[in-house]
């Protein structure tokens, strides 16, 4: 009962404030609370069994064994309360909604919902903040849980304590102070800015929380293709990519502002991938569409940003685009932003990582007695970082063929199931094809397949490792 007790009481106080959460919809609408307000009932009446069994563990110091099990029960447990509202609303199946608070709570913005143009705001509200809370929850994770794994990229900002636990900000609760204060911040200059380029404040903040924590859902099924307007495109596209960053560096700028902190490895090459696929595609479709170059660079960098970034918004069916678009989003689906942010993926800094590793590997192959020092961000690189990166790589894409076969065994098509697969696992959004591509949704599929990729999605959001380390005989063993 001792590896029980403090996850059940930090399951408890989650439980508590998500109760609290769901009163938000009703005091924006007060007109539309009773679901909401009996959601919030429920929810906090199932915290109180979990507070009182965990009361004992209120001083007891939690250990990286109980830190993973809160880790995986609360990822699992919160996205089934988080679709009461939907559920006691009577508008949507109990399936569906789970699906939908689970791509809500895990940011990844796939959606069985149709016609949100005519659903009530209390429930477009609802999703936004489900994607909002996720975000919170995803950078909480990345800082306190995926070092302890070494797989996660914010291992890499802690290999020298002194720059961060010893002089710029000495305490746990002040990193986390001020992470939530760099997500708070960047979400009001979003929807300020969305506000400012011709959105209403609903629209505008219903964005600015979907955008910010790379979540991508919208109010309308033509998700941002509804504002016909670049600015807003360029705005979204300036706050999916500070959403894809490492927060950490946000956090480290408000304890003292400096531009150098932002000169990173990792935010580097994102910046490149970003700019390269952009302008590749933007050529493409001024040769292949007869695009304008305004709109051509326009659609592309907010496109492609919302894919590697893992937002899922669209401006309109990239799926039209062609043969060429399609394959690059595709890949590009799989890269994820950085480490340490609210983007999905496998996340830059691993690619990076196997490009050290492929040129060590080289190198040695020509000179076989050669010592080399492997570096990253001007620090030495451990190897268990390369070689759990590797790990990671390899269970990815495990994970991803296996979910599209039992997808494709429910007789799903195989550009569905690989793309469902694939979307759901990193956590992006919109698939490609008819049925689950951008002018698409998730609805169709049969509520077997629905579940299936809830679990692969909440899978993808804690990084693979983290459920395998608990579904592990060992780990019960202590």
């Amino acid at each position: 009962m001792s590896l029980f007790r403090p996850a059940l009481l930090v399951l408890g106080y989650l439980l508590l404030g998500f109760a609290v959460t769901m009163l938000v919809p009703i005091w924006v609408y007060p007109t539309e609370h009773a679901p909401f307000l009996m959601a919030s009932l429920v929810t906090a009446v199932a915290a109180l069994p979990a507070l009182w069994l965990g009361r004992i563990a209120s001083t007891s110091h939690i250990t990286s064994r109980q830190v993973f099990l809160v880790t995986v029960s609360s990822w699992f447990l919160v996205p089934a309360f988080g679709a009461l509202p939907m559920i006691l609303g009577g508008h949507v199946g109990v399936v569906d909604s789970i699906f939908e608070s689970v791509s809500g709570i895990t940011t990844t913005g796939s959606t069985v919902l149709q016609n949100l143009d005519g659903m009530a705001p209390t429930i477009l509200l609802w999703r936004s903040i489900l994607q909002w809370l996720g975000g919170i929850g995803i950078i909480g994770m990345a800082a306190a849980v995926l070092p302890l794994l070494k797989v996660g990229g914010m291992r890499l900002f802690r290999t020298e304590s002194s720059d961060w636990s010893e002089k710029a900000m000495p305490r746990a609760r002040q990193i986390v102070k001020m992470l939530l204060w760099s997500y708070v911040l960047l979400s009001m200059a979003c929807a300020t800015a969305y506000w400012l380029a011709g959105m209403d404040w609903v629209n505008a903040i219903n964005h600015s929380m979907t955008t910010i924590s790379t979540g991508g859902f919208s109010t309308s099924d033509a998700s941002m293709g509804q504002f016909h307007s670049s600015p807003i495109l360029w705005i979204s596209t300036l706050f999916m990519a500070l959403g894809g960053m490492p927060f950490v560096l946000y956090a480290r700028f408000l304890s003292g502002p400096d531009l150098r902190i932002f000169n990173d490895d990792q935010i580097i090459a994102f910046i490149k991938v970003l700019a390269a696929a952009s302008v590749m595609l933007a050529v493409y479709l001024v040769w292949k569409d007869d695009m304008t170059p305004v709109d051509a660079i326009t659609h592309a960098a907010f496109n492609v940003t919302s894919i590697v970034t893992t937002t899922g918004f669209a401006s309109g069916d990239y799926s039209a685009w062609g043969a060429f678009a399609i394959a690059m989003f595709f890949f590009l689906t799989m890269i994820g932003g950085c480490s340490g942010s609210t983007a999905g993926g496998m996340k830059i800094f691993r690619f990076q990582l196997c490009f050290i590793f492929l040129h060590d590997h080289l190198t040695r192959l020509i000179h076989p007695n050669v010592v080399i020092a492997k570096r990253y961000n001007g620090r030495a690189l451990p190897d268990d970082i390369v070689t759990s990166a590797v790990a990671f790589s390899f269970l990815f894409f495990v994970t991803l063929a296996t979910s599209t076969l039992v997808l494709a065994s429910l007789d799903i098509d195989l550009v569905t199931s690989i793309s469902a697969s694939a979307t759901a696992l990193t956590n992006v959004g919109p698939g490609l094809g008819d049925i689950i591509g951008p002018a698409g949704n998730f609805s169709t599929l049969p509520a077997s397949a629905k579940l299936l990729l809830c679990g692969i999605m909440i899978f993808g959001r804690l990084e693979l490792l983290t459920v395998l380390v608990v579904l592990t005989p060992g780990y019960w063993r202590g």
